[in-house]
């Protein structure tokens, strides 16, 4: 094992953020999704993230799947695994965020530990919790990928909302029901409140 002593970061010689926020013309921040499989997380992300491009903002996505067929395709669906993905996802958004850039995070991120840490990560004060609260009926009836049909007949283990629990966010920034509203007034409903916090 490496020794940590020898470890020696350099941030005093890289660019800040506020720097590189004053070159975008923008203030990062991160927008973190989360909800149940099928809630429409990484729908509602790109979607915003298509208004704010037109806007002139500049946004990266960071997606569930897209994240476990790269940096983290090595981790499997346990408890153990679960917090590592989370853990490095909150790694890999904090440099996103010292960029300058808006990141755009759309992961079940089922418990309150979970969401603690990457707040812990990537600093409170920096993320904006969006829960998609959509029913799990709403995202079964929407599951193309037969997800939860598998979790219900054993053959998928440790799968959110119906063998592994999903703790609902006590104190959520924005609460988003995709069930009662429109994409389009979810997105503007988003916006209302986020481009307050991006704009310098």
């Amino acid at each position: 094992m490496q020794n940590t002593n020898n470890i020696h970061p350099v941030f005093d010689q890289i660019i800040n953020k506020g720097q590189k926020e004053k070159l975008l013309n923008q203030r990062a921040k991160v927008l973190w999704f989360t909800g149940l499989s099928g809630s429409g997380k990484t729908t509602l992300g790109a979607s915003v993230e298509k208004e704010l491009f037109n806007r002139g903002f500049l946004t990266q996505i960071l997606d569930g799947d897209n994240v476990r067929s790269g940096i983290n395709k090595n981790l499997k669906f346990t408890e153990e695994d679960r917090v590592e993905n989370i853990r490095r996802i909150a790694e890999v958004t904090k440099l996103f965020l010292n960029c300058g850039v808006i990141a755009i995070n759309c992961f079940i991120s089922p418990t309150k530990e979970s969401r603690d840490m990457a707040k812990s990560i990537i600093g409170k004060e920096n993320l904006i919790e969006v829960f998609v609260s959509t029913p799990i009926e709403v995202c079964e009836q929407r599951d193309t990928k037969g997800l939860y049909a598998k979790a219900r007949s054993g053959e998928l283990k440790n799968f959110t909302g119906i063998s592994s629990p999903f703790e609902i966010p006590e104190h959520p920034d924005i609460i988003v029901n995709t069930d009662e509203l429109t994409l389009e007034e979810s997105t503007q409903h988003i916006l209302d409140f986020l481009l307050k916090e991006i704009t310098p």
